[in-house]
């Protein structure tokens, strides 16, 4: 298909100019298309005209059922011509359409015909779309072609035959299944492109077989296979095989010696692929990894821009794990870093950083000084990540690495790249003692020309809790009170709040920060106002009555365990009264759940007659609905509901879905039924719950539903009682039971004689996680000191191969119950070290705090080290027992 004409790359927006499809119309080039019918062909200006044609459907141009069926009768006739460049355009055409089965039978003896040809490129062509085209039954009748074509002399015979085979065992696996001999001959084709297919599809149809897999692995790695392209698949194989065999010893490793051999192959991927596969290895060792290592070191030095990528890409991920080992390169990256591929210099500067010593990094700073002005943003954030590990892996350095990140946080730049400059001083403080003051006093110089609100914010946040504790506060004032002058409605209360902070925590600024916040009281703003008359108040600057000095710090510094959406809507839902607003009355869950089941949408009545907005919370609606049940009354104060568990298909005759309610002594499941079904009613309707894989609970009662008409909800409850105060587990399986009567439809009545029935649910099981409130904090770090460590249990856990760190992530947070806080549940993509933390409420109304640092520890391994604090020393030791057996 014809390309469109670029002069060069920064032409690219001009793109569409160069187009000769520019403007084309759907109905110009149908009108077109009537040339397929002239008597004498032109075969230039048909192939033109399917072009078009082609360049509509690759573009998201639909064609109607008619319009489909008039262009692929037109195409059909222009097999009459024997024009080759025509043909090779009906054959794509004819796949684009893709006719349905009364069509095929018109074009099915032309291309079974082609596939007979004498013509190579039409017996391939014919191949492939009669593949693409055609059900099981025709493939049934063309099978002994193809079977033929598969061991064709002319490679691109050969080739299209196996493409199509991969194709086709999607949709026919049991007959492509039966060419496995014809296939197995094809490996040993001397044609690169025909091995390469072949052992592609030869590993498809044994995929699902290791022993398979690891036969036709070890056959193969004896040398029969020579195209470079096939080498690469069996690489890919054998790392799949070894990985499956779980072997992490050198002396037991089955294959390494050809993955080894395979370093010294003349070509260049094959060499490239079998050193990235023995990097990847689980559990790799120095040794192993020495061969590889020093192929990559030589690709350094390439020639070839993509050869140095390939190599610098792969060291990088090495540095990760055996920095060590990829030290000897260092000399040869040095030399990349002014290489003019900026991916490639990008990744040799974030290598070094891994890999330096601490005599190398100032040496490193300046070279690095220079480069930076020459990258976009995205590769500077890389380098500003890798600066920070090296900042913290030697502390002693931190002056040159603060002093290069206040540099460039002073460059043009996007938030993005600010925040993670303001993120690494932010951390580097907090973990470098000796760099609080210099690197407060940076973000102090940043703020005053920060183009952000968001971060401007977040630096008097962190401002006011640092800030107090140098050894000379009084330095940072000037340039809060700055704020208060220079900026944003947003960041002037901001500043006003962290000034409050600095007179709560240090008794000789107080005079001077009173003296501030009354001048903040004529602000145009009213949040500022306000806030500047609530911290006057709350500090004692009115001469009223001082609070103690616990409270002010607790008001200011404590964190706020409730939910800002929930406070937002209780606050809403209030109306002004003699008795005050009482924050204990939030409800402290962070989503609601839906009550009732799940209902058509219909319109909702406005005006007078619409009933009043206020949100009632989920917990508050499932406690009246449960208080009002005499059954239940003496279980206690409910605990947690659960979001509902659906126990049945969607659109089936019968939808439940079940709650859990959580008591400190009882379980009670509540079961919400709907009969969907008009003309039946459905009576004396309970669920009979199997509850021997759950031995700690015991039934204590059951309470059915006395009627169920169509399309009215109604619920059914069964409660269990279980060891006080503790977190039980279990699972339970459930029939839904009842006695059905038919409904006369025109009438309405209803038979007076019923049938008993019963109806399997899915099983509902009672995890640790049902244990836990999901209770954010506003500041962790507060929080967690405030807990203290006094009930801290730490430990490490292994939680072997997962996909990715965001699947480890999100594993842990839904077994645990826990909400995510600060945002720490969003893993950054390719991130091989994460930290998550979590807060929570236990049974029993004990908090609970967690700090899990997550690693991966070779190519997908995960370790986990897991750090947990509470007001019960049972507690810590209760959320490690649910890690380590879950």
């Amino acid at each position: 298909m014809a390309q469109p004409l670029v002069k060069k790359d920064d032409d690219r927006d001009d793109e569409a100019e160069y187009s000769p499809f520019l403007g084309i119309e759907k109905g110009a080039v149908l009108q077109e298309a009537r040339v397929f019918n002239d008597p004498q062909l032109d075969p230039r200006r048909c192939s033109q005209v399917i072009t078009k044609l082609l360049y509509l459907l690759n573009q998201g141009e639909s064609f109607t059922k008619v319009e489909a069926t008039e262009v692929f009768f037109a195409v059909t006739k222009l097999f009459q011509s024997r024009d080759i460049g025509l043909r090779r355009m009906v054959y794509l055409m004819i796949k684009e359409l893709s006719p349905s089965a009364d069509e095929v039978i018109i074009v099915t003896s032309s291309l079974m015909k082609d596939m007979n040809s004498k013509t190579d490129m039409y017996r391939a062509n014919a191949i492939r779309v009669l593949c693409r085209i055609t059900d099981g039954t025709l493939l049934t009748q063309i099978e002994r072609y193809l079977k033929q074509a598969i061991v064709d002399k002319n490679p691109v015979v050969a080739s299209a035959a196996l493409v199509s085979g991969i194709h086709l065992l999607q949709t026919n696996p049991e007959i492509v299944k039966r060419w496995s001999n014809e296939v197995q001959e094809a490996v040993q084709s001397r044609a690169a492109l025909v091995q390469f297919h072949a052992l592609a599809l030869l590993h498809q149809i044994r995929q699902n077989d290791r022993l398979a897999v690891s036969k036709l692995v070890t056959s193969l790695t004896r040398g029969t296979v020579r195209s470079p392209l096939a080498q690469c698949l069996l690489i890919r194989y054998t790392s799949q095989v070894i990985r499956e065999s779980g072997s992490t010893q050198t002396g037991d490793r089955p294959f390494y010696d050809f993955l080894e051999g395979c370093l010294r192959h003349k070509a260049e991927m094959v060499i490239f692929e079998a050193a990235r596969a023995i990097t990847e290895l689980n559990g790799v060792t120095s040794r192993e990894l020495t061969p590889a290592i020093t192929v990559l070191q030589l690709f350094l030095s390439s020639s070839k821009p993509v050869l140095r990528f390939a190599a610098v890409r792969t060291l990088n991920k090495v540095a990760m794990t055996h920095p060590m080992a990829v030290t000897n390169c260092n000399i040869d990256m040095e030399s990349l870093i002014s290489d003019q591929n900026r991916s490639i210099a990008t990744l040799a500067i974030t290598t070094l950083l891994k890999t330096g010593n601490e005599s190398s990094v100032d040496r490193l700073m300046k070279q690095i000084t220079n480069f930076m002005s020459d990258i976009a943003d995205e590769f500077k954030i890389v380098v500003v990540e890798a600066i920070r590990s090296l900042c913290l892996k030697f502390p002693l350095k931190y002056r040159s690495l603060m002093n290069f990140l206040s540099n460039i946080l002073r460059e043009e730049g996007g938030f993005e790249y600010k925040k993670a400059i303001v993120d690494s001083i932010v951390i580097l403080i907090r973990d470098i003692p000796d760099a609080k003051e210099s690197g407060l006093l940076h973000l102090c110089e940043f703020i005053e020309d920060c183009e952000f609100t968001y971060l401007s914010t977040q630096i008097l946040h962190f401002l006011g809790i640092e800030g107090p504790k140098t050894s000379d506060p009084s330095k940072y004032i000037r340039y809060i009170y700055n704020r208060v002058h220079l900026e944003n409605a947003t960041v002037r209360a901001s500043a006003v709040s962290t000034l409050a902070k600095f007179g709560a925590l240090v008794d000789s600024l107080k005079p001077r920060i009173f003296v501030l916040l009354r001048r903040c009281l004529f602000d145009s703003d009213d949040e500022v106002r306000d806030r500047a008359t609530l911290y006057i108040n709350t500090l004692g600057g009115d001469g009223s009555v001082v609070e103690t000095d616990k409270d002010v710090k607790d008001f200011l510094f404590g964190s706020l365990d409730l939910p800002l959406v929930n406070l937002e809507t209780s606050l809403k839902t209030y109306e002004p009264s003699e008795e005050p607003f009482d924050i204990n009355s939030v409800p402290k869950e962070v989503k609601s759940q839906p009550l009732a089941e799940k209902k058509a949408p219909g319109k909702k009545p406005t005006g007078l007659g619409a009933p009043p907005a206020a949100p009632v919370s989920t917990v508050d609606a499932y406690e009246k609905l449960l208080s009002s049940i005499p059954e239940f009354a003496n279980f206690g104060k409910l605990f947690k509901s659960s979001a509902p568990v659906e126990l049945t298909e969607a659109e089936t005759e019968y939808s439940v879905n079940a709650v859990k309610h959580i008591f400190d002594s009882n379980v009670v499941f509540q079961y919400n039924c709907t009969n969907t079904i008009p003309d039946q009613l459905l009576e004396n309707v309970t669920v009979i719950v199997d509850s021997s894989e759950a031995e700690e609970f015991s039934e204590v009662l059951s309470k059915p539903v006395r009627s169920l008409p169509y399309d009215t909800p109604g619920q059914t409850f069964v409660a269990f009682e279980k060891p006080e105060g503790v977190p039980a587990v279990g699972k339970f399986s459930n029939m839904l039971k009842f006695i059905v009567k038919e409904v006369d439809p025109t009438t309405g009545e209803t038979e007076d004689d019923g049938v008993e029935d019963e109806y399997q649910l899915e099983d509902l099981e009672v995890v640790a996680a049902d244990y836990m409130l999901k209770v954010g904090v506003s500041n962790f770090r507060n929080a967690w000191e405030s807990m203290g460590d006094d009930f801290e249990r730490v430990d490490e856990y292994g939680l072997g191969p997962r996909e990715s760190l965001a699947e480890a992530v999100s594993a842990v947070i839904n077994l645990l119950g826990m909400q995510p806080c600060e945002g720490t549940e969003a893993v950054p993509n390719n991130s091989r070290s994460h930290t998550c933390l979590l807060s929570g409420v236990y049974i029993g109304n004990v908090r609970v705090l967690a700090r899990i640092s997550f690693g991966v520890d070779g190519p997908k391994d995960v370790a986990m080290k897991l750090a947990v604090r509470s007001e019960d020393e049972g507690v810590s030791d209760a959320i490690h027992e649910i890690v380590a057996s879950g």
